[in-house]
């Protein structure tokens, strides 16, 4: 029996200790040199941090200060919880819509009971993410593949942008679909405040000019202190120009959000959508920060932070939050260390509510709305759509599809036709994948798509077929007509079917049927099927069907080469 040593035990204890909070393992091995470039950061960092929370939730249908509470608290958590040491959590543009959409409705114009709905839809986020970091689900990112994301994230762009700009202009707008609301701007465009109007240009042409010709400047800074000093200066609120006023002083206790039981079933439809793409943000944005120091990412813990700090999140008042790219970037080049430059943002935004709260009252709303259309300007990847244009016209279609279905039909319909889309698109790369005729080319040793490789010349009396995709129920007989319809083809019959198997990862038991009928078929036209570089474990699932009463078991070689070798020398014989 072996014993655990007395300074052994205090070890293994801190280490699932710091598993699961991460920030420990930081704090313990902080390296003092590293203070100044956080403290700067931070301080930095907090000066973006303020009008983009503010934004984000009135985007999210809230009082603008709950975007400081969610601020505040996620920054805390995360430095906490969180395994990267760089990256930003806080609310996010992406995520306001899907939230609006589920707790307006809701709400029914109450902004108390707005503000419980949020931090309930933040719990459910939050166990979400624990309970899949716990189960090892971090893979469940990938169920939204590149192109439905970026047509998401396209379709949002859209709808965030004509739904600020009202704001923009200086008028409200009552409206039930997107439609609606773009005939609504436009009669209404005669009711625009000049004022508001050019704060609102202001604010823009200072960010995305800032962003074009000094990007390492804090544009969003500039702007927003801009637009308080114009509206200062000239006095805006007399012309009817709304702004943010003083905020609540204070920040708020814990408390366990509370809603109907009626409400849950929308949330918690909504909350499952919410983690998906927070997930698949966080993840994606961890592994490509990570990636320029050398580093790899648990998508497991990173689950976990994000998890503990949305569940931290909704007792304060706050509602879902996400991984924001660009304000880690801000970060990072501010010279951030590790996640002392939240925190060090965290307390700065807490000073302000507690001491300053009056600091924004001149930030006109024209300015928020400003920050928020640059922020999906952001989301629109035009070079991305290109490229699928140019390289594959269905991954395109499926990413306009997913953008109109988000603009359409709706946010939280969206994201339920952007998993679809993915599953669908999934589905279709197994019932129809891709396949090849192979052949040899003398200059070049090897085996070449006869297609792609216009001098190589197909094996007399041999069709080489690869198919890139494992065996089964879904595209069994799609195989089976793919090589009736290549026999078919062919001006000289070939005595043999050699299948390039290396890509078959897996066959079930109606692929084995079929591959016994087809053996059985082309026999009885004097042709043999066989197969090279089958993988181990598929070759013994064969084995498995019986498939070797059918197919001869000497039918099965190595490589290509060897088949071909051993094919000729049958034949010459």
């Amino acid at each position: 029996m072996s014993a655990t040593s007395p300074a052994s035990a205090p070890s293994s204890r801190r280490a699932r200790l710091e598993q699961w909070a991460p920030g420990l393992r930081i704090l313990r091995t902080y390296d003092r040199s590293w203070l100044p470039r956080d403290l700067v950061a931070g301080l930095i960092l907090s000066a973006l941090l303020i009008p983009q929370g503010m934004a984000y939730a009135e985007l999210a249908g809230l009082p603008a200060i709950t975007g400081l509470y969610t601020t505040v608290i996620c920054l805390l958590a995360y430095a906490i919880f969180g395994p990267s040491p760089r990256l930003v959590l806080g609310p996010d543009s992406s995520l306001g819509p899907m939230i609006a959409a589920a707790i307006l409705p809701l709400a029914a114009g109450s902004a108390d009971k707005a503000i419980a709905l949020a931090g309930a839809l933040a719990l459910l986020v939050g166990v979400i993410c624990v309970v899949a970091a716990a189960a090892r689900l971090g893979f469940v990112a990938d169920l939204l593949s590149k192109p439905v994301r970026v047509g998401y994230l396209a379709g949002l762009a859209v709808t965030i942008i004509v739904g600020q700009l009202p704001k923009l202009f200086g008028y409200s707008v009552e409206a039930d679909t997107f439609l609606q609301e773009v005939r609504a701007i436009v009669a209404q465009l005669g009711q625009t405040n000049l004022w508001t109007f050019a704060v609102g240009l202001l604010t823009l042409g200072i960010i995305l000019g800032l962003r074009r010709w000094a990007p390492r400047a804090p544009g969003i800074l500039f702007a927003v202190l801009a637009a308080i000093i114009v509206t200062s200066l000239f006095n805006l609120p007399a012309h009817g120009v709304a702004t943010v006023g003083i905020l609540p002083q204070g920040f708020p206790l814990p408390q366990l959000p509370l809603v109907s039981l009626s409400d849950l079933p929308i949330l918690i439809a909504t909350a499952f959508g919410i983690a998906l793409v927070a997930i698949g943000d966080t993840i994606s944005t961890s592994a490509g920060f990570a990636s320029r120091q050398g580093l790899e990412v648990d998508a497991n813990q990173e689950l976990g932070g994000i998890g503990a700090a949305n569940v931290l999140v909704g007792f304060f008042q706050g509602f879902p939050i996400s991984t924001s790219g660009s304000r880690t970037a801000v970060a990072e080049q501010s010279g951030a260390k590790t996640q002392l430059t939240g925190v060090v943002s965290a307390a700065v935004v807490l000073v302000m509510l507690l001491f300053l709260p009056g600091v924004v009252r001149n930030l006109p709303q024209a300015a928020l709305a400003a920050i928020l259309i640059v922020a999906a300007i952001s989301l629109l990847d035009l070079v991305e759509l290109r490229r699928f244009f140019a390289v594959s016209r269905s991954e395109f279609v499926l990413a306009i599809v997913c953008a109109l279905g988000v603009i359409f039909i709706g946010v939280l319909q969206g994201i339920v036709v952007a998993v679809l889309l993915s599953i669908l698109q999934l589905f279709l790369k197994a019932w129809r994948p891709a396949w090849a005729v192979l052949g040899q080319e003398s200059a070049a040793p090897g085996f070449h798509d006869l297609e792609r490789t216009p001098t190589a010349q197909a094996v007399p009396g041999v069709l080489i077929i690869r198919w890139n995709a494992p065996l089964m129920f879904a595209n069994a007989s799609v195989f089976r007509d793919l090589v009736r319809d290549l026999l078919a083809k062919s001006e000289q019959k070939p005595r043999w079917v050699v299948i390039a198997a290396e890509p078959i990862t897996d066959l079930d038991t109606t692929a084995a049927d079929t591959l016994r009928d087809l053996d059985l078929e082309l026999n009885a036209q004097d042709i043999h099927l066989a197969f090279a570089e089958l993988q181990p474990a598929v070759q013994e699932r064969l084995r498995t069907f019986g498939l070797h009463d059918t197919i001869d078991a000497q039918h099965f070689y190595p490589t290509l080469d060897d088949a071909i070798v051993a094919i000729q020398a049958r034949e010459r014989s």
